[in-house]
C-alpha cells in the first residue's frame, strides 16, 4: 500500500465515519495493464487471480530466483486466505530478498489473519510499523476467543451510519457503529478509560491539519448480543488535549472482528448477525444464496465480483457500514470510459485519507453484485483516486446504500460472499 493506505488504516482506529474512506476506500489502478501482454502481471491486474497464480508458478519453475514471481504468488494465496500457499511463497521471496518490504507486509498480514501475532512482529518491524510490533508483542494467549454461538443485534439506527449496541469489559451497552473500511475494533478515548485500558503502544499522527494520538491495547471482553469475544486487540485515539476525536458513537467494529466470525449484514431486516464460523452455521445462514468469491487485501479491504454500467464482470470493492449517500464510488476514468452520466458541474468536496479531494455525482445505468441490482442510483465519481492501489484493477467500490434491500453474509473460511435477495 501507499502511504495513503497506511494512513487509512491508522485513521480509522479512532472510529471515524467513512465519508473520507468512501472516497478512496479501495484504491484504483487505472486501466488494464498491457505492458506485459498476457503475462502473469497482466492477469493479476485484471483480477484473474487463479490464472495469475498458475502463471507465477510457471515463471518460478524456470526461474526459481524470481523474487517478484514468488512475492506475487504469495499475494495471490493471501487474497484468498490460502495461508499455506501464502506462507510458502512469501518465505521464498524473503529467502531470496530478506529486505523486501512488500513480502514482509504480506507475511505480517498473513500471520495476523491466523492470530499468529508473535510471528507477525518481526515483519511489522521490517516495514517500520513499530507501534504494531509493540502492540502484537503485548498480546498474550489466544486473541479473539469466541464464547457463544450467535450474536444478533438490531440496528438502533441506520443513517447516517449504522449503530448497534455492544458492551466492553462487562459494562453497560454502548453505541457502536461498524465499517469494513476500518481494521480493528476501535473505541473512543472516553470508553477506553472507562474500560480501564492502558496503551501498550502509541504514536502521534497527522490528522486534518493537526495532530492526534493513536493508542493500542488489548480488551478483555467485547460482547454483542449472545456472542462474546475475549482478548481482543483494540485501538483508540485522542486529541493532543486528551479529548475524543469523535463523539457521535462509542466505537467502531472493523474487519478484523468480522473475519473471525461468520458475519451477516442483514440490511433487509436491520440487523447485524455474528456467528461462530462452523460449516453448519454457513449452511444455515446462506441457504438459497449462491456463493461469490471473496478476496481480502491489505488486512481489511474486501472485494468480490460485480459490474458497473455494462463493464462486464470485474473485481469490485465491497464495503459494509460506514456513512455516505452514494451506492458506489467509481474510480479513475471509470465513469468517463463507461459513458456514465456525471454531473461535473456539482463538485463535492470531501477528503480521502485525510487529504482534501473532489468527487462528482454520477448515475450508472446499473450496478450489480450477484443477484443484488440497483439502477440509475446515486453514486460518486472519484477521477483522481490513488492509482498506486493494491496491484489489481478495481473500477468501483460498492457501499452501504447499495446493500440496503439485501442480506449479505461473509464466509472468511470458504472465502465466499452470499447475497440473499
Amino acid at each position: 500500500m501507499t502511504t495513503g493506505g497506511q494512513w487509512s488504516r491508522r485513521s480509522l482506529l479512532r472510529g471515524a465515519a467513512a465519508v473520507a474512506g468512501a472516497a478512496a476506500a479501495t484504491p484504483f489502478l487505472g486501466g488494464v495493464a498491457t505492458a506485459l501482454g498476457g503475462g502473469a502481471d497482466a492477469l493479476f491486474k485484471a483480477g484473474k487471480f487463479e490464472e495469475a497464480g498458475r502463471a507465477y508458478e510457471e515463471i518460478l519453475k524456470t526461474d526459481p530466483t524470481n523474487v517478484h514471481a514468488a512475492r506475487q504468488r504469495g499475494y495471490v494465496g493471501l487474497l484468498a486466505n490460502k495461508f499455506a500457499d501464502a506462507e510458502k511463497y512469501l518465505r521464498t521471496a524473503l529467502d531470496l530478498a530478506p529486505g523486501d518490504k512488500e513480502a514482509h507486509k504480506f507475511l505480517a498480514d498473513c500471520y495476523l489473519r491466523q492470530d499468529k501475532l508473535a510471528l507477525s512482529v518481526p515483519h511489522w518491524q521490517a516495514i517500520g510499523e513499530e507501534s504494531y510490533a509493540k502492540w502484537f508483542s503485548a498480546v498474550s494467549g489466544e486473541p479473539y476467543q469466541i464464547h457463544g454461538d450467535i450474536g444478533r443485534v438490531q440496528f438502533q439506527k441506520l443513517d447516517p451510519m449504522p449503530q448497534v449496541e455492544a458492551s466492553v469489559n462487562g459494562g453497560p451497552p454502548k453505541r457502536f457503529t461498524f465499517y469494513t473500511g476500518a481494521p480493528c475494533l476501535g473505541l473512543t478515548s472516553t470508553l477506553a478509560k472507562q474500560a480501564g485500558l492502558k496503551p501498550v503502544a502509541s504514536q502521534e499522527i497527522d490528522y486534518e491539519g493537526g495532530r492526534i494520538w493513536a493508542y493500542y491495547g488489548v480488551l478483555d471482553s467485547f460482547k454483542i448480543g449472545g456472542l462474546e469475544l475475549r482478548n481482543v486487540p483494540v485501538g483508540w485515539s485522542s486529541t493532543e488535549s486528551g479529548e475524543d476525536v469523535d463523539n457521535d458513537h462509542d466505537g467502531m467494529i472493523g474487519t478484523w472482528v468480522f473475519y473471525h466470525l461468520l458475519t451477516t449484514f442483514d440490511y433487509a431486516n436491520r440487523a447485524l448477525v455474528l456467528r461462530r464460523p462452523t460449516p453448519e452455521a454457513v449452511k444455515s445462514a446462506t441457504a438459497g444464496a449462491k456463493p461469490l468469491p471473496l478476496w481480502l487485501a491489505d488486512d481489511h479491504y474486501l472485494h468480490s465480483l460485480g459490474s458497473v454500467a455494462g463493464s462486464g464482470t470485474r473485481v469490485v470493492g465491497t464495503n459494509f457500514g460506514g456513512s455516505g449517500e452514494m451506492a458506489a464510488v467509481l474510480f479513475g476514468d471509470t465513469a468517463d470510459r463507461l459513458g456514465v452520466r456525471t454531473d461535473l458541474g456539482r463538485p463535492l468536496e470531501t477528503s480521502a485519507h485525510s487529504t482534501p479531494t473532489v468527487v462528482y455525482p454520477c448515475y450508472p445505468k446499473e450496478l450489480r453484485v450477484g443477484g443484488a441490482v440497483a439502477k440509475e442510483i446515486y453514486c460518486e465519481s472519484h477521477p483522481t483516486a490513488d492509482t498506486a492501489g493494491l496491484g489489481f484493477d478495481v473500477p468501483a467500490a460498492f457501499f452501504q446504500c447499495f446493500w440496503k434491500p439485501y442480506s449479505v453474509t461473509l464466509d472468511f473460511t470458504g472465502m465466499n460472499l452470499y447475497v440473499r435477495t
